[in-house]
């Protein structure tokens, strides 16, 4: 009873200080104190505490499909009454004829990487019925693929021909029986799917230690944008970083300190983060949100995505951005 009315107490001081603050000095300098408390990684400790961080952390997605390659299997997963990841349904699947990455079109892998579902085709949309009775049309090639000069397309989750018969492999899909896919598709939202492709396999889970300090880091990266702190901001740059519209290092630092010397008010609003250890390289996280960036005259809403390393001293590097 004692430790209840003490934290009571404490929270209300803390209260009475943010009101206190506010009354005095207004508005901006109570956001700033917020978003600095965002940095810090006590917090992020706490939030994750409850949090089945077996594939990252997510905020989008309610459903997880692992591919693992090597047992030729794609597991799905779906989050329950206890915001617990749970195995439902596992099914066996044909994969590409060729094993590895896949880097070129027509090269007959099935590629690593981690993909939204961007599409459902039937026979409504004219599929043709070497695919089954559906398919779910991935974002193949995904931002980190196209860095490294993959390409291709039509990389599917799919059934099984209707009248014929095929191969015990695909050209680079994966593929399911019919009764399978029919399964799938009564059991997801494709809007709340990640298919995550490994070649083995999937459920690797990840430390909360490691996800507390990239979600500081985030909000440490955005704070520094947020208040034109630019030596700040380009210290979470790796010296290989570069825009997925070939913007070089130099050239980004350029720009930003251009923007950044106009010192202007911004509003930075992100939401549904996700951090997924990525398939198959040493310490690389990908972290998607959605972005509000709000200036006197510009404004943007959508999707970010960032590449980033994590060293042994839990701070991280961004190689790649949207």
């Amino acid at each position: 009873m004692k430790l209840v009315l003490l934290v009571l107490f404490t929270l209300s001081l803390y209260a009475n200080n943010i009101l206190t603050q506010y009354r005095i000095e207004g508005i901006s300098v109570v956001e700033k104190q917020l978003d600095l408390n965002l940095t810090n990684k006590q917090y992020w400790d706490k939030e994750l505490q409850k949090q089945d961080t077996t594939f990252g952390y997510l905020e989008s997605y309610s459903s997880v499909l692992a591919c693992d390659k090597n047992s030729s299997t794609l597991s799905l997963y779906k989050l329950d009454e206890n915001k617990t990841y749970t195995k439902l349904k596992t099914y066996s699947a044909f994969t590409g004829k060729i094993d590895g990455d896949k880097k070129f079109e027509g090269d007959l892998r099935t590629p690593i990487g981690v993909y939204n579902i961007k599409q459902r085709l039937d026979r409504s949309t004219k599929l043709d019925p070497f695919y089954g009775p559906l398919a779910f049309v991935t974002t193949y090639p995904n931002l980190y693929d196209r860095s490294q000069g993959k390409n291709g397309s039509g990389i599917w989750v799919h059934g099984l021909p209707i009248d014929q018969e095929r191969d015990d492999f695909t050209r680079g899909c994966i593929a399911i029986d019919n009764q399978s896919i029919e399964c799938l598709d009564r059991h997801i939202d494709i809007n709340k799917t990640i298919l995550i492709i490994n070649p083995n396999e999937t459920k690797v889970d990840i430390p909360k230690e490691n996800l507390s300090s990239i979600l500081s880091a985030l909000y440490k990266w955005r704070y520094a944008w947020k208040y034109s702190l630019i030596e700040n901001y380009l210290s979470f740059y790796a010296q290989d970083f570069k825009k997925t519209d070939g913007m070089s290092l130099e050239r980004f630092k350029s720009a930003k300190e251009f923007v950044f010397s106009k010192n202007e008010k911004k509003t930075i609003i992100f939401n549904n983060i996700n951090i997924f250890k990525y398939p198959n390289l040493q310490n690389v996280y990908q972290i998607s949100f959605h972005e509000y960036y709000k200036t006197k005259y510009v404004k943007f809403t959508g999707n970010k995505t960032l590449m980033i390393r994590l060293d042994e001293q839990k701070n991280i590097k961004i190689f790649l951005e949207n």
